[in-house]
């Protein structure tokens, strides 16, 4: 079971009659952008010490009535997190759009692995769709050939990998970008590279080659 972590506005005091304001997390979060457990978040906001006017006084307030609305986006942002209550919104998004413009900002690979997804998919995608078992279908459709143009032929294993390789990788920059709650990846196995092996004629050899 989830354990719903709480969130408190705590005060410290510093250098120069200042007081810091900052969150508490309780339990510990883990930092997306260090991967490490905090319990703390700075927010920049600081305050008066001793207030020596209403204006000082007034100012404290105004940025305790900031502060208070940061911790309660924060609690909010946690609790959707830990019950799985995304935003509806975000789960509407066109997921194939967002592949399709990453595509102009990449190599020649991304296009063609955007449209065996497109094929994979039907032209249909939302943010909604993707987790770990639809994840696994598509590379499921890419090692059964992943093709659509008629011929029978299948891709060569290489290639599968190449393209399931950069299917992950969009999947860690949509997360990284927050448009994905949780890390694909760590789910999904990767498609292992096989040796090629060029054969080369001895010396002998070619010499029979030219005598023929």
């Amino acid at each position: 079971m989830n354990t719903c972590t709480k969130v408190f506005l705590r005060k410290k005091e510093i250098s120069g009659d200042r007081i810091s304001l900052y969150l508490d997390f309780y339990p510990p979060i883990r930092n997306p952008h260090t991967n490490r457990l905090s319990r703390r978040e700075s927010l920049g906001i600081y305050l008066y010490g001793h207030p020596a006017n209403a204006r000082e006084r007034e100012f404290n307030a105004s940025m305790m009535e900031k502060a208070e609305a940061i911790r309660c986006r924060r609690f909010e942002q946690l609790l959707n997190e830990q019950f799985g209550f995304l935003d509806k919104e975000k789960l509407r998004i066109d997921f194939l759009e967002y592949f399709r413009k990453k595509c102009f900002k990449k190599y020649q690979k991304w296009k063609i692995v955007y449209q065996h997804f497109h094929d994979f998919c039907e032209g249909k995608c939302t943010v909604g769709e993707i987790n770990e078992d639809f994840c696994k279908k598509f590379q499921a459709y890419l090692l059964k050939g992943g093709r659509r143009d008629g011929r029978k032929c299948k891709l060569a294993h290489n290639s599968i990998a190449g393209y399931w390789s950069t299917f992950r990788t969009l999947l860690k920059e949509a997360y990284q970008e927050k448009l994905l709650r949780e890390n694909i990846n760590d789910f999904l196995e990767k498609i292992e590279w096989k040796d090629t092996k060029i054969e080369f004629l001895s010396l002998d050899e070619v010499g029979k080659v030219g005598a023929d």
